[in-house]
C-alpha cells in the first residue's frame, strides 16, 4: 500500500466514490481487495478530520435534516433471530443535515434511530451553524429535545410529518416497493419558521446521491458493510467528495463553493493527498556506512 502509484490511488477513489463495491474496484485496478480496503480506510479517516475543520461557521438560511438506513453485517431482523447484540451489527442509521441554498451537507452522524443519536446529531449541526437558521425535519419525536438541547430556543423549528399508505398492487410487488405517502402535515413547533419552506425535499434528494455513490447504500444489496468504522470511513470520503469536488448541475459549483468554504473545486488527487502516505517499514536489520 504504501508504494502504491498516486494514480492507481485516484482509479481507487474515482471508483469508489462512483458508486462500486471494493470488489469490483479490486479487479477493474487489479489491485487486492485488502490495498482497496487499506486506503479506504486512510482516506475515510483523513476525510473525517477534513469535514470537521472545514465544514464550521456555515451562514446557512434553511436547514433540512433526515436519516437514511443501511445496515452492517447483517440486518437487524437477522441478528435478533440468532440472537446477536452486538455493537456495530444489524441496522444502522445515517442522520443527514443539509444546507437547502448550498446543498452543502452540513453535518452526518452514524448511529441508531433513537434519542441518543438525535442528541448527537443535532449537537454537531449547532456547532457548525454561525447564526439563526430555520429548520425542518419528519416528524420523529427525539428531534423536539434534541433541537431544544441543542440550539436553547434560538431556532426556527417546523417538522413535516408525513403520512404514509400501503401501495398499490400484488402481495409480491408490494413487497419490493416502497410506502406510498398519502399526504403531509407542516408542524411548527419552535419561533417563527416560514410556511413556504417547511420542506424536506432537497435532503430527501440527497438520499438517493448516496445509495448511487455508495455501493454499501445500494437496496436489496450484497455489498454490504462489513465492519461499521469501514461504515463511516465511506460515508466520511463520499461526503467530502459531494461537498468539495463534485459540481452540483443546478448550481453549476461545489456545494461548497456556495457556502463560501473553498474559492474552488476539489480533485480526487486533492483527496487522495489528504492521507499521508506512511514510510515504507524495514524488513530486517542492517547497517549503514559508517555506522559502528
Amino acid at each position: 500500500m504504501n508504494k502504491l502509484p498516486i494514480q492507481k490511488r485516484k482509479q481507487i477513489v474515482q471508483l469508489l466514490v462512483g458508486g462500486n463495491s471494493l470488489r469490483a474496484t479490486s479487479r477493474i485496478v487489479d489491485v487486492s481487495v485488502n490495498t482497496v480496503t487499506k486506503l479506504l480506510i486512510d482516506v475515510g479517516k483523513a476525510c473525517q478530520k477534513f469535514h470537521d475543520e472545514k465544514v464550521v461557521n456555515v451562514n446557512a438560511q434553511r436547514v433540512q435534516c433526515d436519516e437514511i438506513w443501511s445496515f452492517v453485517g447483517m440486518k437487524q431482523k437477522t441478528a435478533d433471530r440468532n440472537g446477536i447484540d452486538e455493537m456495530g451489527i444489524g441496522d444502522v442509521w445515517t442522520w443527514t443535515g443539509l444546507d437547502a441554498d448550498s446543498k452543502l451537507i452540513v453535518s452526518w452522524y452514524v448511529g441508531n434511530r433513537d434519542a441518543y443519536s438525535a442528541n448527537e446529531f443535532m449537537q454537531d449541526v449547532a456547532s457548525r451553524l454561525s447564526n439563526r437558521v430555520q429548520l425542518t425535519t419528519d416528524g420523529f419525536k427525539p428531534y423536539l429535545k434534541a433541537v431544544e438541547n441543542a440550539f436553547d430556543g434560538e431556532i426556527d423549528f417546523a417538522q413535516l410529518v408525513k403520512i404514509y399508505g400501503q401501495p398499490e398492487g400484488n402481495s409480491n410487488e408490494r413487497k419490493y416497493s416502497p410506502a406510498e405517502c398519502t399526504g403531509a402535515e407542516k408542524k411548527i413547533i419552535e419561533g417563527r419558521p416560514d410556511e413556504a419552506f417547511i420542506s424536506t425535499s432537497y435532503v430527501e434528494r440527497q438520499n438517493l446521491t448516496m445509495r448511487m455513490h455508495m455501493r454499501r447504500f445500494t437496496r436489496l444489496t450484497n455489498a454490504f458493510s462489513k465492519k461499521v468504522e469501514n461504515h463511516c470511513y465511506a460515508i466520511a470520503l463520499h461526503f467530502v467528495y459531494y461537498n468539495f469536488c463534485k459540481v452540483h448541475k443546478s448550481l453549476r459549483v461545489t456545494p461548497a463553493m456556495e457556502a463560501k468554504l473553498m474559492s474552488r473545486p476539489m480533485t480526487i488527487e486533492d483527496i487522495v493527498n489528504l492521507a499521508p502516505i506512511e514510510a515504507p517499514k524495514t524488513r530486517g536489520k542492517y547497517k549503514t556506512k559508517g555506522a559502528e
